[in-house]
């Protein structure tokens, strides 16, 4: 049989697990935020190089 003190100290854990998970979703939610906007970064400045690229490209052939 469970004392109400055993089931408050079930319950404290829990939520203190459960609130651990939480802040470690957070900080891999930041984390994936932050490489999700570095990815964006790198893929702009590929897309601006591939541009100038193509563009010499064209400015050479029409010479």
């Amino acid at each position: 049989m469970t004392t109400i003190d055993q089931f408050e100290a079930r319950y404290r854990e829990q939520v203190r697990e459960i609130l651990d998970r939480l802040q470690q979703a957070g900080l891999v939610s930041s984390q994936l935020e932050a490489t999700m906007a570095n990815i964006g970064q790198s893929v702009q400045q590929l897309s601006q190089e591939v541009e100038q690229f193509l563009a010499e490209q064209r400015g050479q052939s029409d010479a």
